[in-house]
């Protein structure tokens, strides 16, 4: 019997070397694999984050960037975007609250968008 599990996330990156700084620099966190071409990091609830080179992905990748994102719950919403706007991001959407609860999206090197988000807590 399967029972689905989210196991990793991969991202297809022009450059892997440059994403993979991006994402310690953000994360705060060291990549447990890393070379030209991908890396690869371990996130706290044992989700995986790879970022593969676009040009050596197989099967061959024809999607771009930026048409998803990833998402990340934080408890300080507006502290955490203070945080990430010092490590100069690009910001897509500042801090808001929407029907779900208060979020912001930045954007990484490569267009893939990264949403932080507290969900709206049930009353």
């Amino acid at each position: 019997m399967f029972n689905p599990s989210l196991g990793f996330i991969l991202l297809f990156v022009e450059n892997p070397l440059k994403s993979s700084a991006f994402y310690q620099n953000l994360f705060n966190l060291s990549p447990i694999e890393e070379s030209p071409t991908f890396s690869l990091f371990a996130l706290q609830n044992g989700v995986m984050l790879g970022l593969w080179s676009k040009f050596t992905a197989e099967p061959k990748v024809e999607a771009c960037a930026g048409a998803q994102e990833i998402g990340f719950p934080a408890i300080e919403v507006d502290a955490l975007y203070e945080e990430w706007g010092k490590k100069e991001v690009t910001v897509l959407q500042k801090p808001c609250d929407m029907d779900f609860g208060r979020t912001f999206v930045i954007q990484d090197p490569d267009g893939h968008r990264i949403r932080v988000y507290k969900l709206r807590e049930e009353i």
